[in-house]
């Protein structure tokens, strides 16, 4: 399913800064405009896949004539020069198959004994690299 969020896109010196209104002012930038579309469909993506995964649920978006640029540009203290508002699309879930659930092949060495004593447990040793990266970052 397509999601689609209006961002104000304001030009910086280094680039551009994108803000989504409808998502508590969430942001990201790039150095060209290709490059700050490509981070706007990724971090909208991210946020919704986010809240999806919570158990969250996703505010609606806004039409584009609802937002008020000059305000939001006011609110971050920021130059209207060159800003303008964009819709940014995204399929959540084709996206997170591709970015956020894929996964990768790691190599890693333990001594034989360890190998031995987990093979005799059945123990599945990704779901336990996985859980104890996830401690070790604190992501629950």
């Amino acid at each position: 399913m397509l999601s689609a969020y209006p961002a104000c896109f304001f030009k910086e010196e280094s680039g551009y800064s994108v803000v989504f209104p409808d998502l508590n002012d969430l942001s990201t930038c790039g150095e060209t405009l290709d490059e700050s579309l490509r981070m706007a469909v990724d971090c909208l993506a991210g946020y919704l896949y986010w809240l999806k995964k919570d158990g969250e649920a996703a505010p609606a978006p806004s039409s584009v004539d609802a937002i008020r640029l000059a305000d939001v540009a006011a609110e971050l203290e920021v130059s209207m020069d060159g800003a303008f508002v964009n819709i940014i699309t995204v399929d959540v879930e084709e996206y997170a198959k591709t970015h956020f659930e894929k996964a990768v092949k790691k190599t890693l060495t333990i001594p034989a004994w360890l190998n031995t004593a987990a093979l005799e447990q059945n123990i599945n040793f990704s779901q336990v690299l996985q859980d104890a990266l996830k401690a070790q970052l604190h992501m629950g």
